[in-house]
């Protein structure tokens, strides 16, 4: 099984070489006959893009570069649309999701015959790795988005979502930051719907970060996302 891993980058220089160690390490899984690693820089200020370089250099991952600063969409458009994985999954470049759990996602999808598997922050936990207000506000958005596509999510807002490799490329993502997130929720929906396929959501680990150690998500990307919501959920 090959899975391609699309990372957006944007001013990660103090996590990168700690993401990538962590993202090779996965390839010692049976299940994954080979690991295909798309980076997009998405003009970073910092170092981040001669930290990436030097992984391109040596063959470990495919570069990609804009040259201004698009946001998270861009950057994951780009690589989808480079991606030859059987699945293809969304990995952030912080240290918030373990990959590790990418191998228990692509197992699920395997055995359980899942077209698109989400990975929760939530799901079968007693308690939440976020913040109070954060929490309510991602409870708020991903409720709001179920009204819409008529899924089940707990976590709308995830960053690990896996797809077959030819349903993610049959989407049309034009959001460009954050309004990602509900966007390609409400298109899955929609294919999911059309060609009665399946999207399923497993439990994760997630440890967060805070915006003083690069949190680039703020309250105007929620308000943001409920616009979204809209726009793709009466179309």
């Amino acid at each position: 099984m090959k899975l391609s891993l699309l990372i957006p980058v944007y001013n990660e220089e103090r996590t990168l070489d700690t993401i990538f160690d962590k993202v090779f390490a996965i390839k010692e899984s049976p299940l994954i006959d080979e690991l295909e690693v798309i980076a997009v820089d998405d003009c970073s200020k910092d170092n981040s893009l001669n930290i990436l370089n030097k992984y391109a250099e040596t063959g470990k991952i495919k570069l990609f570069k804009h040259e201004t600063n698009k946001g998270k969409g861009a950057a994951i458009r780009t690589a989808a649309a480079n991606a030859t994985g059987d699945y293809v999954v969304f990995q952030d470049a912080d240290l918030e999701y373990d990959p590790q759990d990418l191998v228990k996602m692509l197992d699920f999808a395997v055995t359980e015959k899942a077209d698109i598997v989400y990975g929760s922050r939530f799901l079968g936990k007693r308690t939440s790795p976020l913040g109070k207000m954060h929490y309510f506000v991602n409870a708020f958005l991903t409720t709001f988005s179920n009204l819409f596509t008529g899924l089940k999510l707990t976590d709308m807002e995830t960053c690990y979502k896996m797809f077959r490799r030819e349903i993610l490329q049959e989407i049309n993502i034009e959001e460009d930051r954050f309004g990602l997130e509900p966007e390609i929720t409400a298109k899955a929906a929609k294919i999911c719907a059309e060609k009665n396929l399946k999207l399923s959501e497993i439990s994760i680990n997630y440890d967060p970060r805070k915006f003083r150690d690069g949190k680039k998500i703020g309250w105007k990307d929620g308000l943001r996302a409920i616009c979204i919501i809209l726009k793709y959920g009466l179309i």
